[in-house]
């Protein structure tokens, strides 16, 4: 397959990257910064230099033209403010699932997050609800479009060595933490399964293995 990754340089991204090259997929990783390019080619992946919030959707639609799947794996990041989480959580987003559109790629994996879909609790500070907020409109939009979408909301992110057991199912299975690199695993996994096609799931460290966690979903 020849896969577009948005946000390529996040930590999930890179490792998702090494996994799939590792299965001879080709990975092509939207990157801002040119000075991030060999940490792409360092996974096996091609570096496309992109800026989501500067570049034009031709642009976009160009880099997207001919490959089988997208991800979408962006986000603003720490340290940066409400305006931020919309125009690059939700207008990534949204820019991507254009370009996925008008250039006839129809497989759309949407990196999301737990909370997503329900208002934030009361009290909540204004960055964290805009990201919460950005997030859910940006996973509505997907549902809105014809396109073969999954929708994943990793629990709690950690760093250490992932060991390929997960909890994987429909909204909601409860919160805990997760690697990142099960994370990744568990998206390589879902990009080949069609049976997990136009489903929103959530996933945290468990008992089950990731390929028959993803063959389970109906």
């Amino acid at each position: 397959m020849r896969i577009v990754v948005a946000g390529g340089h996040g930590k999930i991204a890179l490792l998702l990257a090494s996994s799939l090259t590792r299965r001879g997929d080709q990975v092509h990783a939207l990157i801002r910064r040119p000075d991030q390019a060999a940490d792409i080619a360092a996974t096996g992946g091609v570096p496309v230099i992109f800026d989501m919030e500067r570049d034009t959707p031709a642009d976009l639609a160009a880099a997207v033209a001919g490959s089988d799947a997208v991800v979408f794996a962006a986000g603003a990041g720490p340290g940066s403010g409400v305006e931020r989480k919309y125009t690059v959580d939700l207008g990534g987003s949204v820019q991507l699932a254009d370009a996925a559109e008008r250039t006839g790629v129809r497989r759309f994996v949407q990196i999301s997050t737990m909370g997503a879909g329900a208002p934030p609790a009361p009290g909540t500070d204004e960055v964290w609800a805009a990201y919460i907020d950005a997030k859910t409109r940006a996973e509505d939009d997907l549902r809105s479009r014809a396109l073969d979408w999954t929708i994943l909301r990793p629990g709690m992110l950690t760093d250490d060595a992932g060991n390929g057991l997960v909890t994987l199912g429909a909204p909601p299975i409860g919160r805990g933490p997760i690697p990142r690199a099960d994370v990744a695993a568990t998206l390589a996994s879902i990009l080949v399964a069609d049976n997990t096609f136009r489903h929103t799931l959530e996933v945290v460290s468990g008992p089950e293995p990731i390929a028959s966690a993803v063959s389970a979903i109906r």
